[in-house]
């Protein structure tokens, strides 16, 4: 999959994006007549959308500034100015609808279903080799219930387009369960559609585990744990995941798309504008061999103290310390577990998982509620951390144990602010219910899109 990020080279040959609503108008200049024509153009634009996933309002800032700095996990980090002044309004809750990092992750991810919706209403008609057509399917159908998913836990209010927009079609806001509904149609038919692995260069791209894991998490956020146990069970039998023994194995360029990965946004070096910006972000050292380290998204007091003693995650997700150039430790906490060795600044090999097996087995645990199987599941991702069993008689109620091992277990993923949102203020621990009752559920729709579209109402 790296391999074929280099064609994403070509994406420049999609960009010129309608500034009509969100992006949504068609996603090239080209006389889409003379593309969308033979097997090999629906390959090139799928992998255009895989590209999409990297953009800086997507994967690559937009989605952890909304669903980690949002959260208790992080915060904008030491610099509350210029551009930092835009992620202290995310963490602190005062952003307004003019906030130009909600604004892209929003514009930015219209642009991704825009290519995948014109993928889907082109490729019924195209003679193809029938293998390839199914799988193009299920990968646009993926890529596209990914997005909305953020989308609507984000924003709630949102704009279900399904089909390619054109100019003058109306645009209507649909709340948030409605478009998790439609995923849940959209993310079965991929994960039939989908192989259960890849192998050589398309390794990386979505899988029938990666539909599966995704359209769980639907379910448990629509509260249909009993759906959703079907298709973890599925996943889990059927689709070849394993927990790694080290967890320190999960991270760094050389354990990318390991056999705990389900499924991880793909970058890659080499000046070709596809490497990603995690290292320089949330490096918090300014003696970078590569340059600035800006010290973003940084690990709160909060999540430091959520580690128990003896954790070996801890200090392969973060760090209390550093040190620098010159030899001299200084402190500043910081998340370690997208570091690289870059040699270009703003261009790290270092890939975003976005699911993997271990949030698999707390999902089913989720899903079962409080049973004995459950805790097993919880202990097996907390023996391998080091950490010794929990079980009924464990100070807690069990979605405060849960919601618990999420937080460490896949700190800095983007899985806090969802998971916050699905427990709800029962799932916390009391020094943190005032945080998520007090608060804003979503972010306001970008400005951009009230003054395009007045029939728009605003969160």
């Amino acid at each position: 999959m790296k391999r074929i990020l280099y064609i994403m080279l070509c994406t420049a040959l999609f960009a010129g994006c309608s500034e009509d609503f969100t992006d949504l108008a068609p996603i090239s200049n080209r006389n889409e007549a003379d593309f969308y024509n033979a097997p090999e153009d629906f390959e090139v634009a799928i992998n255009a959308s895989y590209a999409g996933l990297q953009s800086t309002g997507v994967y690559g800032r937009g989605y952890w500034t909304m669903f980690e700095m949002r959260s208790d996990n992080t915060d904008q980090g030491p610099d509350a100015t210029g551009l930092a002044r835009q992620y202290t309004e995310i963490n602190s809750f005062t952003e307004d609808a003019l906030n130009e990092q909600i604004t892209s992750a929003w514009s930015e991810s219209y642009r991704v279903i825009a290519n995948c919706n014109v993928i889907l209403d082109r490729i019924p008609s195209i003679e193809m080799d029938a293998p390839l057509q199914n799988r193009i399917t299920g990968e646009a159908l993926f890529i596209r219930s990914l997005i909305y998913y953020h989308l609507a836990i984000g924003f709630g209010n949102i704009p279900l387009q399904l089909t390619p927009y054109t100019s003058g079609d109306a645009l209507v806001q649909v709340d948030e369960i409605t478009v998790l509904e439609q995923l849940v149609t959209d993310l079965a038919t991929a994960e039939e559609n989908l192989p259960v692995s890849y192998s050589g260069s398309e390794v990386g791209k979505a899988t029938k585990g990666a539909a599966a894991s995704l359209l769980a998490k639907v379910h448990l956020t629509l509260g249909n744990n009993t759906a959703a146990e079907t298709v973890l069970r599925r996943i889990i039998a059927d689709y070849g995941y394993e927990l790694l023994p080290d967890y320190a194995d999960l991270w760094g360029v050389a354990n990318e798309n390991n056999p705990e990965s389900i499924f991880e946004v793909q970058y890659i070096s080499g000046g070709i504008g596809q490497g990603s910006l995690f290292t320089n972000d949330f490096s918090p050292s300014t003696d970078l061999q590569t340059g600035s380290g800006f010290g973003r998204n940084r690990p709160t007091v909060s999540i430091q103290e959520a580690y128990e003693e003896g954790d070996l995650r801890y200090e392969v997700s973060m760090g209390a310390t550093y040190v620098n150039l010159e030899g001299e430790t200084v402190e500043a906490r910081h998340i370690r577990k997208y570091q690289s060795d870059l040699a270009v600044e703003n261009d790290s090999d270092t890939n975003f998982v976005v699911f993997r097996y271990a949030d698999v087995l707390l999902m089913l645990a989720e899903a079962l509620g409080e049973t004995p199987e459950s805790y097993d599941l919880i202990n097996t991702v907390r023996n391998r951390a080091g950490l010794a069993d929990i079980d009924a008689s464990t100070p807690g109620t069990f979605e405060q144990k849960l919601l618990h091992e999420r937080r460490v277990e896949l700190a800095f993923e983007n899985h806090r602010w969802p998971d916050l949102k699905r427990f709800g203020a029962t799932g916390l621990v009391p020094d943190a219910e005032t945080f998520i009752t007090s608060t804003r559920p979503y972010f306001f729709i970008p400005q951009r899109e009230m003054d395009i579209n007045p029939n728009f109402v605003q969160n």
